[in-house]
């Protein structure tokens, strides 16, 4: 459907191309388009073109007040697709492709595509720490999108500074509960967000992810991984593993936008959305776009904290 025209509501998306010069960007999206490990049939290789074409839906305004246009106040680019992701030559594409972003950017948002995405952008971003929003821990053997946190803790990442926010009941096995907590992976479960709140729970995250007391000279930042099957499927019917009873989407769009807000969180992924099996309203998406401006929404609020 074609959008209308009206030169004093711009539309958010159509961000330029970083180029192949030194200029600094304080956002990137980078689109991620896996599908051929997921453990469900997806067509989440459509999802970043979809997403992109949702941002038009959007303003890029935050009201305020004063109102402030985030296309105008930040420097944000678009870098396209990684081709073919899937597999151990389409992850070091992707690690590469995020590692020379990540050098030029405050944030790099991947656009996936399934939850596998976060193994390759977690490294390649050179985090150690990470953030999910997700309703299941992803700690399975194998190689698939449900097994990128098991990966990274494997290769290396503390498994300490590992916080998975939005963990529900069944959606995962004892065994895998059990892995989290022999880890010593902090574990917020879905009831334990609405019981404290938003706020007592992003604070807890950060320190966590951040190290508390990190080592002097590690500046490594922390990656967010946004798997929109946190979330209800009433508001999020286009992933495979989303169930009844999880986050509303302004939960979602909170939490996405005061863990953005942290300076240290210099990756970010937001997959798990299936573009061809979404409602006709296309409302899973719609809230995967959303979740593009609430993360430079959190972006454009360091910059306000640090004036």
């Amino acid at each position: 459907m074609a959008l209308s025209h009206d030169p004093l509501w711009p539309r958010a998306g159509e961000w330029p191309a970083p180029g192949d010069d030194d200029a600094q960007w304080d956002a990137v999206l980078l689109g991620a388009p896996a599908s051929k490990t997921s453990l469900s049939p997806t067509g989440a290789d459509a999802t970043p073109a979809a997403v992109r074409d949702a941002l038009r839906r959007y303003s890029p305004t935050l009201l305020g007040p004063p109102p402030v246009d985030l296309a105008e106040v930040l420097r944000i680019a678009d870098a396209g697709d990684v081709a073919d992701p899937d597999g151990p030559e389409g992850e070091e594409r992707l690690r590469a492709r995020t590692s020379s972003l990540a050098a030029r950017a405050g944030l790099v948002i991947a656009l996936g595509g399934d939850n596998s995405i976060t193994y390759a952008t977690a490294q390649g971003a050179d985090a150690a720490g990470l953030i999910t929003l997700d309703a299941h821990f992803d700690l399975r053997d194998g190689v698939s999108n449900g097994s990128p946190v098991r990966r990274l803790v494997a290769d290396g990442l503390d498994p300490k500074r590992i916080v998975q926010i939005g963990i529900a009941d069944f959606a995962n096995s004892a065994a895998y509960a059990r892995r989290a907590a022999d880890l010593g992976i902090r574990v917020i479960t879905l009831d334990d967000v609405r019981r404290r709140g938003i706020a007592d729970v992003v604070a807890e995250a950060r320190e966590v992810a951040g190290g508390g007391a990190a080592p002097a000279g590690d500046d490594r930042g922390i990656h967010l991984d946004i798997d929109i099957d946190v979330c209800d499927r009433a508001v999020a019917p286009g992933c495979p593993a989303s169930v009844p009873g999880g986050l509303q989407a302004w939960e979602l769009r909170g939490l996405v936008r005061a863990l953005a807000a942290d300076a240290r969180v210099r990756s970010a992924d937001i997959v798990e959305v299936d573009a061809t099996a979404d409602a006709p309203d296309g409302r899973t998406v719609r809230l995967a776009a959303l979740c593009v401006l609430e993360l430079l929404a959190g972006v454009h609020d360091r910059t306000e904290t640090s004036a």
